[in-house]
């Protein structure tokens, strides 16, 4: 029996990066997936990859920003696949501004989609969630980063305190669900290689990322989705509250 089998996950952010390899590995551990994404083209092509494996997904075009957006999407899990158990914020946008550079416009945005994002998502889906964590199967899993624990290079001062953020609420959650039997944990990725890191390959700048860690290679998202689904399932019922990194060494240092 696969290990998520009847179980159903929400996955934003998953037209492409790890949230497609997310929405792709729980798919294939037997959960029926929600995708959601602001980029449709990507999403449904998501869905598609799934619905070809044989597995069970919809899409949803997401604004992660939106109160109302959430009640919707929320209300679409329910109707395709009568619940939910498995919710990942992964949205996130970021950059490499420094202070200086950074418009308050700017940070605001980054801590609205990264930041903000999560805490709407875990509101509007508790009354699901906790109907769940009553068969011990709800479990929260918001990816977070290095950078919510480091300062990293200086720059993207948005995105560290949004990513700082998430770290802490996700902590303060797993302590105000933990009675009703709701896992939350957060997953904190080094240099993964994702579309957002195309741009770095073979430049100073993906040197820098390699020598910082020690495994000496950059990871890949299906190794960040075999982490999620560990923290998805029921290898992982006793674990909540915690921080696991997927960083090839770079927090060891």
């Amino acid at each position: 029996m696969k290990r998520l089998e009847s179980r159903v996950a929400l996955v934003t952010g998953a037209a492409s990066g790890i949230g497609r390899a997310a929405a792709l590995r729980l798919a294939s551990e037997g959960a029926a997936v929600l995708v959601t994404d602001i980029n449709e083209e990507g999403g449904a092509e998501t869905e598609k990859t799934i619905l070809e494996a044989g597995g069970r997904a919809d899409f949803a075009k997401h604004d992660v920003t939106s109160e109302q957006a959430w009640d919707a999407v929320l209300k679409q899990v329910v109707q395709e696949f009568g619940g939910l158990d498995i919710l990942v914020n992964n949205a996130g946008v970021g950059d490499l501004s420094t202070i200086a550079e950074t418009t308050f416009d700017a940070y605001r945005k980054t801590v609205s989609v990264t930041q903000d994002s999560v805490f709407l998502g875990m509101k509007h889906a508790e009354k699901l969630l906790i109907k769940s964590g009553r068969a011990k199967r709800a479990s929260v899993i918001n990816i977070c980063s290095i950078f919510g624990s480091s300062g990293g290079f200086g720059t993207s001062v948005g995105y560290h305190a949004a990513k700082g953020a998430v770290r802490v609420m996700t902590k303060t959650l797993a302590l105000h669900w933990a009675g009703h039997g709701v896992r939350v944990n957060s997953i904190h990725p080094g240099f993964i290689d994702t579309p957002a890191l195309a741009a770095a390959k073979n430049t100073p700048a993906e040197k820098a990322m390699l020598d910082l860690t020690p495994l000496g290679r950059l990871g890949s998202v299906e190794e960040v989705a075999g982490a999620i689904a560990f923290l998805a399932s029921d290898d992982a019922t006793f674990i909540t509250g915690s921080e696991l990194y997927v960083d090839g060494g770079y927090m060891a240092r």
